[in-house]
């Protein structure tokens, strides 16, 4: 039976029976593809290479009618909308720009005219994500009203692809700033959740400081696990060195291979899903809304200030807009003619279960790492590929997380596979995330590039941008992670 795929074109849903090439598409359509254009995912495509590019589930398709010459085409008219592209590395990351095809892009005239929203927002945030959650959660704790517009469903895009994990530290290499704002926010977390539950009594967002344990299986991954006592205590944390026999009083299912390990006490975990549910529902409560299934079409400017945000069905007046809509921030931000270069990172993940649960924290190896849920289930995980806008998983990949998963906890080799699942995450050039007002704009920010921190980082970047908006101007804590540091 073939699977049926779904797919964003011109901004509403389209679902397609299979993967399909776009030559095929267009015609599917009645589309004459030597009068259009055609952009999949913010990247316009050749004409040449229309058989060879294959739609898959979850990609962003634009065709856009051409006009040359000034001229009106008597093409058929397709609706689309102007672009401006950016190619990729072979690896995703941000590249040279692209001329799009010969001719004048213009927009088809929608006949029907956009409704306006009764109740203008003073903010408008694109993606809702645990980020643009918590952004909005602190807007209206400041008694700021705002509007939170999502393309898909609540938290189901980056968000959905976590595990939860609260880790500054990771894996130890990533830059200094990133650490210090990841232990800012990971102390932020046990205020946020007692004033959640205040908020929302009736959600449990699971979080529970129950310390991460990273292992290793030779000296030599030991070695590299050494080198994270000296970042740690310039952060203040305490690091604490087991050897083969204290890691398995810690754990005691783990494998008999490990050599020895750190446990971090202060990290723990949180339910990705319920604390953005948390934070929309209490955002909510304080007059925040929240309309999903819109996709954002483009936007309406006076000056240099954004002054409307359209979507299929309306159009959102607004005081200030914020992107928090992960690595499809790039391809908004385009109509503004600005480039954030988020781009996507697949994660792909599995549920374990069937049996008592065998850990009782995250445990972290050099090839993955298992968690134990509330529910009784085992999450592992997970793949870091960076293979565009394809939101799926792959038998590679998940046979990668088992490994993975099975190489730390043998007994996991048992357990039943619920479900499995992967999501997209947004990558930056230079591993930090992208927090701050939009270059050239007055009333415009981004908050995305968080990559696997997006659920740790959530409380401080909510907490920064939100005063950065009230106040007008992003503070000094937000310069390492200004949008505009790629422009210059």
């Amino acid at each position: 039976m073939t699977a049926v795929i779904s797919l964003i074109v011109n901004g509403k849903p389209r679902a397609l029976e299979g993967e399909a090439p776009l030559r095929e598409f267009l015609r599917s359509l009645g589309v004459n593809e030597r009068l259009v254009a055609v952009a999949v995912n913010g990247e316009v495509v050749p004409k040449r290479r229309y058989a060879g590019v294959v739609l898959r589930d979850g990609n962003e398709v634009e065709v856009v009618r051409m006009v040359g010459g000034g001229s009106e085409d008597r093409g058929p008219r397709v609706r689309g909308r102007e672009r401006q592209t950016v190619s990729r590395s072979p690896k995703g990351r941000p590249g040279t720009a692209v001329r799009p095809p010969k001719g004048r892009l213009q927009p088809a005239k929608d006949p029907r005219p956009l409704t306006p929203d009764p109740r203008p927002s003073e903010v408008v945030i694109v993606g809702a994500g645990i980020i643009g959650c918590a952004i909005a959660y602190e807007l209206s704790r400041r008694g700021v009203s705002c509007l939170l517009l999502e393309g898909r469903r609540l938290g189901m895009a980056a968000t959905n692809a976590a595990a939860g994990v609260l880790a500054p530290l990771a894996e130890f290499r990533r830059p200094d700033a990133l650490m210090r704002l990841g232990l800012a926010s990971l102390r932020r977390y046990p205020a946020w959740v007692e004033r959640l539950r205040e908020d929302v009594s009736d959600i449990d967002v699971e979080f529970v400081v129950n310390g991460v344990l990273r292992v290793a299986f030779d000296d030599a991954e030991l070695t590299e696990l050494r080198q994270g006592i000296a970042a740690a205590a310039a952060l203040g944390m305490e690091l604490v060195e087991l050897d083969a026999t204290l890691v398995r009083e810690v754990e005691p299912r783990l494998n008999e291979r490990i050599v020895g390990g750190l446990l971090c006490p202060e990290e723990g975990q949180v339910s990705n899903q319920l604390f953005t549910l948390a934070l929309s529902r209490a955002a909510r409560k304080r007059d925040a809304r929240l309309v999903e299934r819109a996709p954002v079409l483009g936007f309406r400017t006076s000056g240099g200030r954004v002054v409307a945000v359209r979507t299929p069905e309306r159009e959102y007046a607004c005081d200030a807009l914020v992107m928090a809509a992960g690595p499809w921030t790039r391809p908004i931000a385009r109509k503004l003619r600005v480039d954030v270069p988020a781009y996507p990172v697949r994660g792909q993940m599995l549920a374990l279960g069937r049996m008592v649960t065998p850990i009782g924290r995250p445990v972290w190896g050099a090839r993955g790492y298992v968690l134990p849920r509330a529910n009784g289930l085992v999450f592992a995980g997970t793949t870091v590929e960076e293979v565009g806008f394809r939101i799926r998983t792959t038998q590679r990949g998940l046979a990668q997380v088992r490994r993975a998963a099975f190489e730390l906890v043998p007994q996991l080799r048992h357990a039943r596979e619920h479900f499995s699942w992967a999501g997209l995450r947004p990558g930056s050039p230079d591993g930090l995330p992208m927090i701050g007002r939009l270059p050239g704009w007055e009333n415009a920010w981004a908050a995305t590039g968080h990559f696997r921190n997006g659920i740790l980082l959530a409380p401080i970047t909510g907490e920064l941008l939100a005063q950065a908006i009230v106040e007008g101007a992003p503070g000094e804590a937000l310069a390492p992670f200004d949008p505009a540091r790629f422009g210059r």
